[in-house]
């Protein structure tokens, strides 16, 4: 991960930035939307279901840090130094990353789809400092037995990159002797990361209890769309 966790001053910055950031045309404010869930939730695909509907701009760290590195810009090349030595990219060069795509025209008009953010209490408290408002947060909900046996059961094809599934996505017979079942979808590190989400997310849920959205995501994507579809009525 390319956050740390004590970023209580830094994500003080952000938020500001990303305040200012999402005013509407006319004067209004365009939408802030918070999204979150656990691992293997299926996040990644609301998100694009949600960009695809709304046309909020999706905001992820990671994407904005990989944009940087490809494109050669001063932040970028300041990042990919720390990347290439196996550090952690500090977390001022990340606000300042963040901080210039929040600056940028569509999240003025369009609104924000924040993702990943925030992903400890410290980083909630500092949102509720910086006076920022939570329009919706949508916290997608599934199973810690369901999440493992999704990430459990997956495989990657090392040729092609594929991802399948032995119980949802079966891989042709021809290629299973060349499935790679890899350590970050063993039964003990899955349950490790769910282990750390919930210790998280049950110290963020209280910063936003008036605008929390809990979403059953343990069904078919295009019904946990309809319900999240349902939880952004009215913005």
């Amino acid at each position: 991960s390319i956050w740390v966790q004590h970023l209580s001053s830094t994500s003080t910055r952000i938020m500001g930035v990303c305040a200012a950031s999402c005013a509407g045309k006319g004067g209004g404010s365009a939408p802030l939307v918070v999204i979150a869930g656990p691992p293997a939730a299926g996040k990644g695909t609301q998100c694009d279901k949600i960009k695809e509907t709304f046309g909020y701009v999706h905001i992820s760290t990671g994407d904005i840090l990989r944009d940087n590195v490809k494109r050669g810009t001063e932040l970028g090349l300041k990042a990919k130094g720390f990347m290439d030595s196996g550090g952690l990219v500090p977390s001022e060069l990340i606000v300042d990353l963040v901080k210039d795509r929040l600056m940028q025209a569509d999240i003025k008009e369009k609104g924000c789809l924040l993702d990943g953010f925030p992903r400890a209490p410290d980083q909630a408290q500092a949102m509720v400092d910086a006076g920022l408002k939570v329009d919706k947060f949508l916290l997608i909900e599934v199973p810690d037995e369901t999440l493992v046996e999704r990430g459990c059961g997956r495989r990657l094809d090392p040729d092609t990159g594929d991802i399948y599934h032995l119980k949802f996505k079966p891989p042709p017979a021809e290629i299973m002797d060349r499935l790679v079942h890899r350590s970050d979808d063993q039964e003990d590190a899955i349950r490790v990361r769910l282990g750390n989400y919930h210790s998280q997310i049950d110290g963020i849920l209280p910063f936003f209890k008036e605008v929390v959205v809990k979403i059953d995501g343990n069904c078919k994507p295009d019904e946990v769309f309809g319900l999240v579809s349902l939880g952004l009525e009215g913005l």
